[in-house]
């Protein structure tokens, strides 16, 4: 049965994104908030699912009303 070593884990544990590297406790840290986060926001889409339609269709239509408004003034102002 295998042994936890703590200090293996830190020494392992690395992100690198670009020039930015992170390593031990902020990487792990990082990591595991990085997944509560995901987590979160999966459970909040999952519960505002039902009403998406919803609002889907009302941002288009008030997407085609404000172009519609736009073009209804450059009419008028040429």
């Amino acid at each position: 049965m295998a042994r936890f070593d703590p200090a293996r884990i830190l020494r392992a544990s690395h992100i690198r994104y670009g020039k930015i590297r992170i390593s031990g406790v902020p990487a792990i840290l990082l990591g595991v908030s990085a997944i509560v986060a995901v987590a979160g926001t999966t459970r909040a889409l999952r519960a505002a699912a039902p009403s998406l339609a919803d609002v889907f269709r009302e941002a288009t239509k008030l997407v085609d009303a404000v172009r519609t408004d736009r073009g209804d003034q450059h009419r008028l102002n040429a």
